[in-house]
């Protein structure tokens, strides 16, 4: 027995772990059995760690079989799932923004034509009067002009909404 073995080192923990679990030497579990005889030290962590290998073997993990995955993928596949769009926005909100903002548009016509004054002569026509209404008095503010804009792409994205409903139907019908 050499005398490096008689004395606790750093690498105990290691060795017992190798003597526990059978992967140490014929020559090492010859001098690790004399230390347990001898040394207190050494038993008293070898039966620590031999608890906690004896525990670690006690409990055996669950596999699932060998069917699992396929089994939750095909019970995934028999639900429907809802498309999230009808559940999630509420079509009278939709409708009422479009009305409010085609409401505003119209109503800045209106008082648009309403700054203009048609006199009634006979040398004077629509054409005539409609050329002298100055439109760039009213497109000339900034605000004016992002509101109109804003308008526009909410027009188009109802025209849009509108359009594919109707091509949703028609296909529906066929």
């Amino acid at each position: 027995m050499d005398n490096n073995a008689t004395q606790p080192d750093n690498n105990m923990e290691e060795r017992l772990w190798q003597f526990i679990d059978g992967s140490a030497s014929a020559d090492e579990k010859t001098v690790i059995s004399e230390l347990l005889e001898k040394e207190a030290a050494w038993k008293e962590k070898y039966h620590e760690l031999l608890e906690i290998h004896q525990l670690v073997n006690a409990t055996e993990l669950e596999s699932p079989s060998m069917r699992f995955t396929k089994n939750v993928m095909e019970q995934i596949t028999r639900q429907h799932i809802a498309p999230a769009t009808r559940t999630y926005i509420n079509n009278r909100i939709i409708w009422g923004l479009g009305f409010f903002f085609i409401a505003l548009l119209i109503s800045m016509l209106v008082y648009g034509f309403g700054q203009t004054t048609f006199s009634s002569g006979s040398d004077n026509n629509i054409s005539q009067q409609l050329d002298k209404v100055n439109i760039s008095r009213f497109f000339s503010n900034n605000w004016i002009n992002a509101f109109m804009f804003i308008n526009v792409v909410i027009g188009l994205i109802l025209l849009d909404h509108y359009f594919s409903t109707r091509k949703k139907t028609f296909r529906q019908e066929m």
